[in-house]
C-alpha cells in the first residue's frame, strides 16, 4: 500500500512538474520530527513521558529479579519438596510471569500507555503545526506541502523547499504573543513582518546586516570615548590628591605613566587629543612638584636627625671627659 501511494505521489509530482511552466505550481515540505524536537512544550512533555517509561522499566526489571529468585529457590529445594508443593511453586511462578507479560503489554505494547500518551502529547502540537502550515501555504501561495517524516518516500528534497524553520518560527511567535500585552503584541507583529521580509529577500538581509554593523561600530566608538573621559578624570583626581597630600601617585613611583603622548593621539579628532595631552602634562607637572616637595621634606628630616645625633655624641663625650678628670 505504501509503495503504491509513493508511486502515485511521484507520478503526480511528475505531472505537476510538466505543468509547472504554464501554471507556476509551488511545492514545499516539512519535517515533522525536526519541528517537534524544536518545540519547547513538546520537549518538556516528552521528557516527563520518558521519566514515566524509565520508571515502568525499573518495575519490570524488579519483577524479573523476583521471578528469578523464585525459580532458583525451587531448583534448590525441589528434592526436599512434595509433588504438591512443587506444583504450587511452579503455578505461582507462572502466575507472576503472566502478570509481568501483561504489565509489559499494558505499558509498552502497540496499544499501551506509552504509545497512547505519546499520541495525546503530539496531537495538540500537530494541530498547531497543521494550522501554521496552512497559514504559510496561503501566504506564500504553496500548492502542496508534504511531510518528509511520514510514510511518503521522498527520494530527493531540495533544502530551499523546506519550510520547517518557518513553521517553528510561527509556533514560537504564537507562544510569545500569549504572554504579551496588546501594545507589545503590536510591536512583535511589526518585528515579525520585518523578519519575514528579511528571510524572503537576501538583499534586504544584507542591508540590514550592514546597518547593524554600523550601529555596532558607533556604539564601540562612544564606549571608547567614554572610557577615555573616565581615564582622564581619574588621572586628574589622582594628581589633585597627590598635590594635596604631598605624595607621589603609585603610578609615578613604579614608572608606569598613564599620560597619553600628544604625538600619537588615539583618534582622528586633533583638538580633543591636544586637550587631553595638555591635561595629562599638567597632571605630570603637578606630580613632579609634589615629589620635589616630598624630597625636600625628607632632606630636612635627615639633616635634623644628623644634628641631634651629633649633639648627643658631643654631650656624651663631654660627660666621659669630666668623669675621667674626677677619677
Amino acid at each position: 500500500m505504501k509503495k503504491y501511494f509513493a508511486i502515485t505521489i511521484l507520478t503526480l509530482l511528475a505531472v505537476f512538474q510538466v505543468n509547472a511552466q504554464s501554471r507556476g505550481i509551488k511545492i514545499g515540505y516539512i519535517d515533522m520530527e525536526y519541528i517537534l524536537q524544536n518545540v519547547p512544550d513538546y520537549s518538556e512533555a516528552k521528557s516527563q513521558l520518558e521519566e514515566k517509561a524509565q520508571k515502568w522499566k525499573q518495575e519490570i526489571e524488579a519483577k524479573k529479579v523476583e521471578i528469578a529468585k523464585l525459580k532458583d529457590a525451587l531448583k534448590t529445594e525441589r528434592a526436599l519438596l512434595t509433588k504438591e508443593l512443587i506444583d504450587e511453586r511452579e503455578e505461582e511462578i507462572k502466575f507472576q510471569e503472566d502478570e509481568l507479560l501483561a504489565f509489559q503489554q499494558k505499558k509498552f505494547g502497540p496499544d499501551g500507555d506509552l504509545i497512547t500518551q505519546k499520541a495525546v502529547l503530539i496531537k495538540p502540537i500537530q494541530d498547531q503545526v497543521f494550522t501554521a502550515v496552512q497559514d504559510i501555504a496561503e501566504a506564500k501561495k504553496f500548492d502542496f506541502v508534504f511531510d518528509k517524516s511520514s510514510d511518503l518516500t521522498m527520494l530527493f528534497a531540495a533544502k530551499r523547499y523546506d519550510i520547517s524553520e518557518q513553521v517553528i518560527r510561527v509556533l514560537n511567535r504564537a507562544e510569545k504573543r500569549e504572554q504579551m500585552s496588546k501594545k507589545d503584541v503590536k510591536k512583535q507583529l511589526e518585528k515579525e513582518a520585518l523578519d519575514d521580509a528579511v528571510s524572503d529577500n537576501p538583499e534586504f538581509e544584507a542591508r540590514k546586516k550592514a546597518l547593524e554593523d554600523k550601529k555596532k561600530a558607533r556604539e564601540e566608538l562612544v564606549a571608547q570615548k567614554k572610557a577615555d573621559q573616565e581615564r582622564i578624570k581619574a588621572e586628574r583626581e589622582a594628581a589633585r590628591a597627590a598635590k594635596k597630600n604631598g605624595t607621589v601617585p603609585a603610578s609615578d613611583k613604579s614608572g608606569d605613566k598613564t599620560v597619553t603622548d600628544p604625538a600619537t593621539p588615539k583618534d582622528n579628532n586633533k583638538t580633543a587629543s591636544d586637550t587631553t595631552a595638555v591635561r595629562d602634562l599638567k597632571a605630570e607637572k603637578a606630580a613632579a612638584r609634589a615629589k620635589a616637595i616630598e624630597d625636600r621634606k625628607k632632606a630636612l628630616e635627615d639633616k635634623k636627625q644628623k644634628a641631634l645625633e651629633a649633639r648627643e655624641a658631643a654631650k656624651k663625650a663631654k660627660e666621659e671627659k669630666n668623669k675621667t678628670k674626677t677619677e
